[in-house]
């Protein structure tokens, strides 16, 4: 049989020919057609045979991508994304495009984060605002935006909104001067205590986190309910932790989402999901005595209830900790936990500098591509 399909191997287009031997035959698409009507004659049913069987054109079987792969891509286009200074600036000008972001924030202004707390506050939830933007260029820039969120809390106390601020020390000067971003959030901290309220700090990449922290060590000793934010995903978050409680911490644990080397932080979602239930059971653990009050900031519903099953286990009631989530991100599942007796905050975004805000959002959730569309489309 061998030298019979060899023969007729031979009648065979020359493309073909050299297809078969060096392993590109999955360019030719019609085989069984072709053979039908080109190798009549002796030992043509067998080479038919041969070759449906065997089948060499078809393309090579290869494995899925795994989910995790997937999402790993997917993050790593939305932070490409988040880095280029050509898509910010025509974002910021596209009306299509502004109204995609309408998913993750009410508007730009002030006015429309406050309103929006309001209908939020009118169920049950707590409330976070932030003014979005990074990096300012200018001390003056800084001043501005201290003296905005002085603003902003005389507006939570007037409104008589159970709110807190949330901001980035980068937008208070920190690249520019440490003493100065600490000055302006001593002022803020203090601000944040005279209207009931509580002061923030958003954690950046991981070249700020040194600097942040020992913002919050300082701001922390003053100003008892003051709160920071810390990444699961990074190698150091455990240790980061430990040093902190010392000073019963508040700390907002999050995924992460910015651009980061493998040997800073993880980079498979599993590895992040695995490391983010590890630390929210070492922050339970310190809730247990009072040494910290942990605020679990994702909107992973599975981690959720992991987590409130490893509380329930470990004697936290649920007065301990907070489940902190974004607006307009599984809302019924949010006033879901409200009725079942969980602390729920939203936090509320607003402002112009919005771009590369909204692409990390993306990036923490690829599927939130879904969710906005459905708003635009649906």
């Amino acid at each position: 049989m061998g030298s019979t399909c060899c023969a007729a191997s031979e009648s065979w287009p020359a493309w073909l020919r050299r297809s078969s031997r060096d392993g590109r035959a999955d360019r030719f698409s019609g085989p069984s057609r072709w053979l039908s009507s080109s190798s009549r004659g002796p030992g043509s049913s067998k080479v038919r045979h041969w070759v449906r069987s065997s089948r060499p054109w078809a393309p090579r079987k290869t494995e899925p991508p795994s989910k995790s792969c997937s999402v790993t891509f997917g993050r790593s286009i939305f932070l490409a994304a988040a880095r280029s200074q050509r898509l910010n600036d025509f974002a910021l000008h596209s009306a299509f495009v502004k109204r995609a972001t309408r998913k993750f924030m009410p508007g730009e202004h002030a006015e429309d984060a406050l309103e929006a707390g309001a209908a939020i506050a009118a169920t049950g939830r707590g409330l976070l605002f932030t003014q979005l933007g990074e990096a300012i260029m200018g001390i003056d820039a800084a001043i501005a935006v201290r003296d905005h969120y002085l603003w902003f809390f005389d507006q939570i106390r007037a409104r008589n909104l159970p709110a807190q601020v949330s901001v980035k020390p980068t937008q208070l000067g920190l690249d520019l001067s440490f003493a100065e971003c600490e000055r302006h959030l001593q002022a803020l901290a203090a601000k944040a205590e005279e209207t009931r309220s509580a002061l923030w700090l958003d954690m950046e990449d991981s070249s700020y986190v040194d600097r942040t922290l020992d913002l919050y060590v300082t701001l922390k000793r003053n100003h008892a309910s003051t709160g920071v934010a810390l990444q699961a995903y990074l190698h150091r978050t455990p240790s980061d932790i430990a040093r902190l409680m010392a000073l019963k911490p508040v700390i907002r644990l999050v995924k992460g989402a910015y651009d980061e080397p493998k040997t800073v932080a993880f980079e498979k979602k599993s590895d992040t999901d695995r490391a983010y239930f590890e630390l929210a059971s070492q922050l339970l653990r310190g809730a247990r005595t009072d040494a910290c009050t942990p605020i679990f900031g994702t909107h992973d519903l599975t981690l959720i209830a992991r987590i409130g099953e490893q509380a329930k286990s470990s004697g936290v009631g649920k007065d301990k900790y907070q489940i902190h989530m974004l607006y307009g991100i599984r809302d019924s599942a949010q006033r879901r936990l409200v009725g079942e007796g969980h602390i729920v905050k939203t936090l509320v975004s607003y402002g112009a500098a919005w771009y590369r805000w909204y692409m990390r959002r993306l990036a923490e959730r690829p599927a939130n591509v879904l969710f906005v569309v459905k708003s635009l489309f649906g």
